[in-house]
């Protein structure tokens, strides 16, 4: 039965994509400062150097999905992916039951109780939801192995991009999920995935890598106080950035999750947030050890100095 709701939702974004979701992308453009994915939804942006991923359209209901990275010497530190569906009117009656079966009956993700979840906040009511998600991941078996349809075909091109730009990835990435939907709020289903390398929290050294064994696992976090640190100001950025969202979104009052209780000061670290000292430092380590030419660290030193 779940297979077949999932192919008649399918079935119904065949049509022409539509003016409605007005801005697009391209892969390979660059972004900067601030991801304005269209009118409601501009995510403030971490510093440096940000380019598509990732671009998909469909028809009917009309949906759009845009992913986004910033690297920093050749490492992947942040990925940012949005989709939109609108889902007003008609077709709403045909979609909203599958669109029920997805978020909350998948068998591989979903906003439901999970063991790999750290935190799960949720409010529903009838159609209306509104949720966030905190976990950790698997890089090396998302870009692999991934479980669903959609994570094949996201594999697919961020694979495209290391390969082609020759990145690096870390093994495990802190990931939070964000989505909001309700007919009285105009009826369109927002998703936001936000995905960092831990180094960005000044993450120590992990020596597990799966799903399963990570440190950041919440079943085994409690034997780990530094990456329970990192998870905590993990959380507190989250639930900070979903306030953000909720308000793009317009998500109605009586909707908004109660997030102040994980709020601290923390914010993600990138370079430019680093003394000058330490990033000439980190550009003589990467010429020393060959990954960087005498050009490529001639350069990068004259942009710091600059």
């Amino acid at each position: 039965m779940k297979n077949f709701l999932y192919l008649l939702f399918i079935s119904l974004l065949v049509n022409t994509y539509s003016s409605a979701l007005a801005k697009t992308f391209y892969i390979g453009d660059k972004v900067n400062n601030y991801f304005n994915y269209n009118k409601d939804i501009k995510i403030k942006l971490s510093p440096g150097n940000w380019s598509v991923i990732r671009t998909a359209m469909r028809g009917v209901p009309k949906q759009k999905i845009v992913g986004i990275g910033r690297v920093e010497s050749n490492e992947i530190m942040e990925l940012v992916e949005v989709y939109e569906g609108l889902l007003a009117g008609y077709y709403v009656s045909y979609v909203e039951p599958v669109l029920m079966e997805i978020v909350f009956k998948d068998e591989h993700d979903g906003c439901y109780e999970r063991p790999e979840y750290y935190l799960l906040e949720l409010y529903q009511k009838g159609s209306t939801f509104n949720c966030m998600i905190i976990s950790h991941m698997d890089v090396t078996k998302e870009l692999n192995y991934p479980d669903s349809p959609d994570g094949k075909a996201a594999a697919s091109a961020y694979n495209f991009w290391i390969k082609q730009n020759s990145l690096t990835y870390p093994k495990i990435m802190l990931a939070s999920y964000h989505t909001y939907f309700s007919r009285i709020a105009g009826a369109k289903w927002y998703e936001v995935r936000h995905s960092i390398n831990p180094k960005l929290l000044n993450a120590p050294n992990s020596k597990f890598f799966s799903e399963e064994t990570s440190e950041y696992h919440k079943h085994n976090i409690s034997q780990y106080p530094e990456h329970k640190k990192i998870m905590t100001s993990w959380v507190s950025i989250s639930s900070k950035f979903h306030k953000d969202f909720e308000n793009m979104s317009k998500t109605k009052n009586k909707h908004k999750l109660s997030l102040d209780k994980y709020i601290t000061n923390t914010k993600l670290e990138t370079n430019s947030d680093k003394p000058i000292l330490d990033q000439l430092n980190q550009l003589n380590e990467l010429y020393k050890s060959g990954v960087l030419t005498k050009d490529e660290f001639i350069k990068a030193k004259k942009k710091l100095l600059d």
